[in-house]
């Protein structure tokens, strides 16, 4: 793409998608976009455009990529983009979606956790293109008296109107006080990096206003806030979260991701063809009226998506691949043509075994499993977790439908 557009034409490409949930605040981010692009071309400074990412969790999912393929439009465009790893919100944890605190994290988890998203990031990200910075940079060095003085931008009524708080003051249920530090935090950040553009999810909107309010009382331009819908998890209903474990991670297996899409409910499709396809609107707009109609069968649809996110993060010929392998164990009850191989001590629990060879994290995990008739071996359903594996040839040890182990005695 070359910045040479028109600033009409930037404009539709970086309003696409955007929703606020209130067609006048979006109306009037889109007139100060439109002020900022024209400032911009005139002067032939480069906006600073960021999202953070809080790393709750070791691994970025097709949820956070949402906001990231937003990003790279404005890379694109020829703007600064800033990758926030929020090395310091991720101890508060941001409250937006949630009925009930967030578990807290040690420092030593959220950097541990932070390793690896830059390297994920950039399979979205131009590289060359893209500042990294990490928020405890510069929120562990506030003083106390510079967070109160941060803090009386605010009031309680403020917090207590948005949806999940007054759910949860209505229900009685704990809203602790650290939650409320979280939008003065990333606030701040908007304040620190001196942001143009701040881009976050639609329940993240009272933050990303905060952050314009602080500029604001700090003597700078507010930024222009721009959200993006939020993506449902494989269960088709809850936002993907590694919490709720229905998330689908930008750095699994071609074959692994292809299985996940292909196992989210057919009313999901809408919802991932407009937020992670590279199809132009004219698509998803003939998919989803396809989907409405009856013209294509759901299955066929699905393949199709699969396909699409896979080729986005593995390339056309990995996405073929996926989807052979798919054909051949789904569709005609072959095994996978490679199935990794582990040994196990004879006379070892099953449950034990799910947990050494790396299909469950914890023997609660492979106990729930087993119980939900998810376990196999050589075929057969297995039922007892204290079953002890004793067998002389080699057996495939199945979890779920995509996941493989060919034990080795």
């Amino acid at each position: 793409m070359k910045k040479t557009l028109s600033i009409d034409d930037q404009l539709a490409i970086l309003m696409r998608g955007v929703e606020m949930g209130d067609e006048q605040l979006k109306d009037a981010m889109q007139e100060e976009l439109r002020e900022r692009l024209l400032e911009s071309e005139a002067s032939g400074t480069p906006l600073r455009v960021y999202c953070g990412y809080d790393p709750t969790s070791p691994d970025l999912h097709l949820g956070h990529t949402v906001t990231m393929r937003k990003l790279r439009q404005f890379q694109e465009l020829g703007h600064q983009v800033i990758f926030v790893i929020g090395s310091f919100t991720a101890l508060v944890g941001d409250p937006s979606d949630k009925d009930k605190a967030r578990p807290r994290l040690s420092r030593e988890q959220v950097m541990a956790n932070a390793k690896t998203y830059t390297d994920q990031a950039f399979r979205i990200l131009d590289r060359e293109r893209t500042e990294v910075r990490y928020n405890h940079e510069w929120l562990s060095k506030l003083a106390l008296e510079q967070f109160i003085e941060i803090a009386s931008n605010f009031t309680v009524q403020q917090f207590l109107a948005r949806d999940n708080f007054a759910k949860r003051y209505a229900e009685g249920t704990p809203i602790w006080l650290h939650e409320f530090f979280y939008a003065l935090l990333q606030g701040y950040d908007a304040v620190m990096l001196e942001a143009d553009v701040q881009l976050g999810a639609t329940e993240q909107l009272f933050n990303l206003l905060a952050g314009r309010k602080l500029q604001e009382a700090m003597g700078l331009r507010p930024q222009v806030a721009l959200t993006l819908p939020i993506l449902v998890g494989t269960d088709g209903h809850m936002r993907m979260s590694k919490s709720t474990g229905n998330t689908i991670g930008i750095h699994e297996p071609p074959e692994e991701m292809y299985g996940k899409v292909m196992s989210i409910p057919d009313s999901a499709m809408p919802n991932y063809a407009r937020l992670l396809t590279r199809w132009a609107p004219s698509e998803v707009h003939d998919f989803e009226r396809g989907l409405s109609e009856g013209r294509i069968h759901p299955r066929d649809a699905k393949m199709r998506l699969a396909r699409e996110i896979v080729a986005i993060f593995h390339g056309e010929d990995a996405a073929s691949e996926a989807e052979q392998a798919f054909q051949r164990v789904f569709q005609e009850g072959d095994l996978p043509e490679e199935i990794p191989e582990a040994s196990f001590e004879r006379g070892a629990l099953i449950m034990e075994v799910l947990v050494s060879v790396g299909l469950a994290s914890s023997k609660s995990e492979a106990r729930r499993l087993i119980d939900q008739k998810g376990v196999r071996l050589d075929g057969e359903v297995l039922t007892d977790p204290h079953r002890p594996l004793d067998f002389e040839e080699p057996k495939v040890l199945q979890v779920g439908k995509r996941r493989f182990v060919r034990l080795i005695p």
